[in-house]
């Protein structure tokens, strides 16, 4: 029988528990959520219908573990990196998985080096349901292509230094959470005026084959799941966008489109 993957996790929300249910690994995780009496129970629950050891610290769950995933909200992200720098043994490979600017990146990798670990830049470019281990990876920085084959995912290499993969996903997000923005803007006036039939119709017939009208529903259910985990994200976008000398207006509008219709997740949604 072949050996588990060894691997913690540093959160454990949607894409933790995606990628736990279906990988071969001896994972342990921890998840700020278990440290709040009001949340312990349902992350611990996560845990155990995924198959996966919890930790009761960080430190517990980083202790002898060669490979770490961060898995955490873009606001918690370089914290994460700070508060693992603190914990991890040289060698250590840190994939940090989470959705923020290049230069939010560079800045968590150089304390995860400076504790003589390598640090591998990983961009998600879609949703982790329903594709799971199967959902499209980016890398750059370090070499984390081998590891995170072991787990089952099918990595990306893409050359150049650690912040070239999530550039990509953070100008790809302009577009894509800015849609999802403006259709919110756009189907919840039309239904306010009762007229989202015919709007979607019109729509329909510039772009066909879109179904907007369904487009609409999915687009507002995420934002209403997500949409504050998604407006982190589009700071972050925003920020590499300024940091590219961009003007990041509507990346901007987007995170509060994004702020506004988001709900607080369920102690079982999200890593915080």
């Amino acid at each position: 029988m072949a050996q588990k993957t060894k691997v913690a996790l540093i959160g454990f929300g949607e894409a933790g528990m995606a990628f736990a249910s279906a990988w071969r690994a001896d994972a342990i995780a921890y998840d700020i959520k278990t440290d709040d009496p009001a949340f312990a129970a349902a992350k611990n629950a996560d845990y155990a219908r995924c198959g996966v050891r919890g930790a009761a610290t960080l430190a517990d769950a980083l202790a002898g573990a060669p490979f770490v995933l961060s898995l955490v909200t873009a606001d918690q992200a370089l914290e994460a990196a700070a508060a693992a720098a603190r914990l991890i043994a040289p060698g250590t490979l840190y994939c940090d998985f989470n959705s923020v600017a290049p230069q939010t990146k560079q800045a968590a990798a150089r304390l995860i080096e400076a504790a003589g670990g390598a640090y591998a830049d990983v961009a998600v470019m879609a949703p982790v349901h329903p594709a799971g281990l199967a959902v499209p990876l980016l890398v750059s920085g370090a070499d984390a292509g081998p590891a995170l084959t072991g787990l089952g995912f099918a990595p990306r290499r893409i050359e150049g230094s650690v912040g070239r993969a999530s550039t990509i996903k953070m100008l790809r997000s302009v577009m894509v959470k800015g849609i999802e923005a403006l259709t919110a803007e756009c189907f919840l006036a039309a239904r306010q005026a009762g007229v989202a039939e015919e709007v979607a119709a019109s729509l329909d017939a510039s772009w066909p084959g879109a179904d907007w009208a369904a487009r609409a529903d999915y687009n507002l259910g995420r934002m209403r799941a997500h949409g504050l985990r998604r407006a982190a994200e589009m700071e972050e976008a925003a920020a590499t966008l300024e940091g590219l000398g961009m003007d990041n207006e509507m990346a901007l509008a987007t995170a509060a489109v994004q702020r506004r219709l988001g709900v607080p997740a369920p102690a079982a949604a999200e890593a915080a």
